[in-house]
């Protein structure tokens, strides 16, 4: 995955969400922070960074009310609607994950920004194995009737021969908490994420044998 420069400090977006390597992520942006963070990140041709919140509101004014995440994932931004006067409709393509150590708030515009980050490797590619057949087949079969209704929530191509790529979208599926996602996206071993998947699947009947 071809991650664009990072500018530094790397702007930060928390929000309530996991976002996953390869995920396709749609904004509603109206804060004038944010909406000068798109900007920005419009001007310069640059990702801006998505980070889970644990505890406030993405539109919180205290730092000391906001807990993020150390880990999270670049975001690029692929197409930009004004729908009306200081609103934004953004839609983003995840990228790599990054680590970061601080993330204090600037003064005046009130963005969140982490001086240093740390790039993280993106997951190898490996085929799932034979065990992983039929959670394969389950997704291949969830993107064809949520196709049938109108609906493609995941970017082409579709990767069902990546075990990462398979994960990475059941994990978006999945009706787990937010800290659930959070630690699978952060492991670094696709293979042992889609059998983490696999086996919570397997327990919701979801797939057998």
């Amino acid at each position: 995955m071809n991650d664009a420069t990072l500018p530094s400090p790397l702007p930060l977006f928390p929000l309530r969400v996991v976002l996953f390597p390869g995920a396709v992520l749609g904004l509603k942006v109206f804060e004038a922070r944010y909406l000068d963070l798109v900007t920005e990140c419009l001007r310069a041709g640059t990702p801006f960074g998505v980070v889970c919140l644990r505890q406030g509101s993405d539109a919180g004014g205290l730092s000391g009310a906001v807990q993020m995440e150390s880990v999270g994932v670049l975001a690029r931004i692929d197409d930009v609607d004004a729908e009306e006067a200081g609103i934004l409709r953004v839609r983003c393509t995840g990228l790599s994950r990054f680590r970061i150590a601080a993330a204090p708030q600037q003064r005046g515009n009130g963005l969140w920004v982490a001086p240093a980050v740390e790039r993280m490797a993106n997951d190898a590619s490996h085929l799932p194995g034979p065990a992983m057949l039929q959670t394969v087949q389950a997704l291949a079969e969830a993107i064809r009737k949520l196709a049938e209704r109108g609906t493609e929530p995941f970017a082409r191509p579709y990767r069902l021969d990546d075990a990462g790529w398979v994960a990475n979208r059941w994990c978006e599926l999945l009706p787990v908490p937010l800290s659930a996602k959070q630690k699978l996206m952060e492991l670094e071993d696709p293979v042992i994420r889609l059998s983490i998947v696999d086996g919570f699947l397997r327990d919701k009947k979801v797939v057998f044998g």
